[in-house]
């Protein structure tokens, strides 16, 4: 494959080529299917708990590889391994696991470092990506769309404009490693509980809260997230079955809409009497900075965006991806984050500053006023 790059279906099939090379160091191992041992790189974060669940309820045996600082005293049940990947590898030198799941893997040279480290010592490895690998989202992308490339591979700062090229060049290092032995998962918005970015929270989190709520876009606008607990469940499948490939990991195309999303928020906090008003793209985009329209899951369906929430999940659903009813993902997310500390719910990472809503809200009311 060329840099950091999946271009054609000629790449794909390269990949799935190199199944027979990998058969002997997979014999090696536990076989084809079945638990066995896995290492989870990090586990302590937003996939790691449910994932780890996943994995102990189907009787894997569990080990934890991060530097101990989410959960110092490590998860009951499960090994763990205190080090860092950029460059403290030693606890894993010498130790052999059936699968492992990269669950931090964001910068390249620390990914290839590590991968090339466990490919002789392990039998199957899932990476998880990002749809953000893909080159343009001004159309739908499927698994062959062309993804970003870095000028400089070494680089270390993330940034919106090096994350997805970034993911992607960690991609290429993770099938080189383990070829014919990996799969490449790439999720959209992840979301539900332990969810930190709160970037999904913010909408029930602001139905709660009454008052007018300002929604951009339309009721029908395209969404495409994928709840924590679904992915995880759906990744130790992967894993059990020795799936190999490229994986979109979203919900299907228009499945669900902004107007969901909104609908379901104000079912989950029925008594706040929250009042909608949708606020159409064009205006915020004349009255806002361009950055100030990321307001996801929502994206603006022109432009650069357009194909953003209409990524192709075909692949994922053959292999046996399916998401839960939204309204279930809004409760328990809005649940989860209703039980946190005081300071930390007063304190919303993403989504609108009141203000700032409150502000758009009288000069689009002028503007219908006077239109």
């Amino acid at each position: 494959m060329s840099a950091g790059r999946v271009s054609s279906r000629r790449d794909v099939l390269r990949m799935g080529g190199a199944l027979a090379a990998g058969a002997a160091i997979e014999r090696a191992f536990a076989g084809s299917t079945g638990s066995g041992s896995i290492l989870i790189l990090g586990g302590t974060g937003f996939i790691g708990p449910p994932l780890t669940q996943e994995a102990l309820r189907r009787g894997w045996r569990v080990t934890h590889f991060n530097r101990g600082k989410s959960a110092a005293r490590g998860v009951p049940g499960v090994e763990t391994l205190i080090g860092d990947r950029k460059g403290q590898l030693e606890s894993l030198r010498g130790r052999k696991w059936d699968a492992v799941v990269d669950d931090t893997g964001f910068i390249p040279k620390y990914v290839k470092m590590c991968a090339e480290l466990l490919a002789p010592n392990v039998g199957y490895c899932l990476f998880i990506s990002s749809i953000s690998a893909y080159a343009s989202f001004a159309k739908p992308n499927d698994e062959r769309s062309p993804t970003g490339k870095l000028s400089n591979p070494d680089i270390e700062e993330i940034t919106n404009d090096t994350y997805g090229p970034m993911k992607a060049l960690c991609e290429q290092y993770c099938a080189d490693a383990f070829r014919g032995r990996v799969s490449i998962v790439r999720p959209g918005y992840i979301v539900g509980p332990l969810d930190r970015s709160d970037r999904f929270t913010y909408w029930p989190v602001r139905a709660s809260k009454g008052g007018e709520m300002l929604t951009p876009g339309t009721p029908a606008d395209p969404i495409q997230i994928i709840d924590v607990r679904d992915l995880a469940s759906w990744m130790m499948k992967l894993v059990q079955s020795r799936t190999t490939g490229y994986f979109n990991a979203v919900s299907p195309p228009r499945a669900f809409t902004m107007g969901d999303l909104i609908s379901a928020s104000q079912r989950a906090s029925p008594k706040a009497g929250t009042k909608i008003t949708w606020v159409s793209e064009d205006f915020l985009a004349t009255h806002w900075k361009a950055d100030d329209l990321d307001l996801p899951p929502w994206s603006p369906t022109k432009g650069e965006t357009a194909g953003s929430s209409l990524t192709s999940v075909a692949s994922a659903t053959r292999a046996g991806l399916r998401s839960r009813p939204l309204k279930d993902t809004v409760r328990d997310t809005l649940a989860w984050f209703q039980s946190l500390p005081a300071e930390r719910q007063a304190k919303l990472r993403a989504g609108l500053d009141p203000q700032k809503e409150a502000d758009t809200l009288r000069a689009w009311h002028s503007s219908q006023a006077h239109g």
